[in-house]
């Protein structure tokens, strides 16, 4: 059995937040806190919760429609106002909420954290039979 075999993966889930700080958010999703601001000028359906003292909070509806924004404008390759005018089709469709991969990191975060408490408790398990046999 190799070292890799029996090492553990820990991987910490973020806690479950209603709003997120432009920092975050810009880690998120992999865009610079100025372009997120700047696509705030752009976008009228992009309104971040303000506090009194200027901080932008985003929603999770927030990201899922930065995320949306950025693959509109990075992967299929439309100019602002077309990404615009996009935006708008889809909100006057009413589509459900803008279905978008979002949870599944935290989803494939919560399943490699449960195998690496499966394999521990395999190991636990492994190891007390063996202990066990020998006493």
């Amino acid at each position: 059995m190799s070292t890799t075999d029996t090492e553990t993966v820990t991987v910490e889930l973020p806690p479950v937040k209603l709003y997120h700080s432009i920092r975050e958010v810009a880690e998120m999703t992999g865009v610079k806190p100025f372009v997120l601001r700047f696509w705030e000028t752009e976008f009228p359906m992009l309104r971040p919760r303000t506090t009194r003292g200027g901080r932008r909070q985003y929603r999770v509806d927030d990201i899922k429609l930065l995320l949306l924004i950025k693959k509109l404008l990075y992967q299929d390759g439309y100019t602002i106002d077309g990404a615009r005018r996009r935006l708008r089709e889809i909100r006057d469709r009413e589509l459900p909420q803008m279905e978008l991969p979002f949870n599944n990191l935290r989803r494939a975060a919560a399943v490699t954290w449960a195998v690496a408490e499966l394999r521990d408790l395999v190991r636990l398990i492994d190891g007390g039979g063996q202990s066990a046999a020998r006493g």
